[in-house]
């Protein structure tokens, strides 16, 4: 499912972005887990749960769609390191609750942000 709607904010960095994406999976109501989970294999922005589905969320920003997408700069590569970091963290939270797990991407380009849910 794709989400589309247009932000009110001016934003100008990639920190504000995932602020603004955190108040936007809450304001649809999804909780909000864990914000920044690292590991050695990565990062990944926002761990949520939608329902009973936990979600680890990827947030991407561009001021301008002048150099792509945000959204296309989501690259096989850093989808790799995702489910790796991904992974660690369903290792080490054995007693999350939850039925299931996706990947979401949510880019926020300028004044409009996109909500990819069960991105790849």
């Amino acid at each position: 499912m794709t989400l589309t709607t247009k932000n009110t904010q001016h934003l100008t960095s990639g920190k504000n972005g995932e602020v603004l994406a955190q108040a936007f999976l809450r304001k649809n109501n999804v909780k909000i887990i864990e914000i920044n989970y690292n590991t050695k294999c990565g990062e990944i922005d926002i761990i949520a749960l939608d329902k009973t589905c936990l979600v680890f969320v990827e947030v991407r920003f561009r001021k301008n769609a002048n150099f792509g997408s945000p959204l296309e700069s989501v690259t096989a590569s850093k989808q790799r390191k995702l489910r790796l970091t991904a992974e660690h963290y369903l290792l080490t939270h054995p007693t999350a609750n939850h039925t299931s797990a996706r990947f979401d991407v949510i880019g926020i380009c300028g004044q409009d942000i996109q909500w990819i849910q069960n991105a790849f």
